[in-house]
């Protein structure tokens, strides 16, 4: 049987569910949900099992709070990429830019830390997916945010205001899981960048119209891929 390690410096008297927390947001980085166990982030911090258990009822327990950490995180990332961006005067256009960078932001997070995007948004649950989790997170937040400032504007119509919070995630997730699974690895870069590019504008024109987003630009994003990569080009391209 394995001993336990010594406990860390990081945390105080009183703060070890935090630093437990902290121990399964590591393993879930490395390795995704099923890295994030009981036992493995007692080893991390450096406590036995039991202590743990004081802090957490079963692994479930465990996985709601290391979950609601990952959200956390893909939360940050999306704002970063809002406020990377540069903002419009006109405030219908800097909707629809927020819109895309909250996309952007999204993807970029999902394909930098696979492992964590996998436990913020994936089903971590043995018996069930808590969607409540996510909707009442930080980056559900930033998406009505916006999806309310458009419908104000007009550009969604009240009728077609319900559930249009999915309607944007669905495809942004869907392309996150393409990218993530390799199903899209045969594509160079360039027809990478040029399909979630698609895939972003596709989404913005089925919530917005087209006219709109074509008013706003498309010089919005920031490249997804890293910039040696870029040399490589696709089947007839030019490098």
């Amino acid at each position: 049987m394995s001993t336990p390690k010594a406990p860390r410096s990081g945390y105080h008297h009183g703060d070890l569910r935090n630093a437990l927390v902290g121990a399964g947001v590591a393993l879930a980085t490395k390795g995704g949900p099923q890295e994030v166990v009981l036992r493995a982030v007692a080893r991390e911090v450096g406590v036995s099992p039991t202590a743990a258990y004081r802090h957490f009822a079963n692994r479930e327990d465990l996985l709601h709070a290391v979950r609601l950490a990952a959200l956390a995180r893909l939360a940050g990332a999306m704002e970063q990429e809002v406020i990377a961006g540069k903002r419009r005067r006109d405030p219908v256009e800097d909707a629809v830019r927020r819109l895309r960078a909250l996309g952007a932001g999204y993807l970029r997070f999902a394909l930098a830390e696979p492992g964590l995007f996998r436990m913020a948004c994936c089903d971590t649950s043995a018996q069930t997916a808590d969607f409540s989790l996510v909707s009442d997170s930080r980056a559900f937040a930033l998406l009505t945010e916006v999806i309310d400032t458009l419908a104000g504007h007009g550009l969604i119509e009240s009728g077609s205001r319900p559930y249009s919070e999915m309607a944007a995630w669905a495809p942004i997730h869907g392309m996150a899981t393409l990218l993530l699974d390799g199903l899209l690895d045969a594509l160079p870069p360039r027809q990478r960048q040029a399909a979630v590019d698609r895939v972003i504008e596709v989404t913005v024109e089925g919530l917005c119209g087209q006219g709109v987003v074509a008013d706003a630009g498309r010089s919005w994003t920031r490249r997804l891929w890293s910039p040696e990569r870029k040399r490589e080009s696709g089947p007839g391209e030019r490098p």
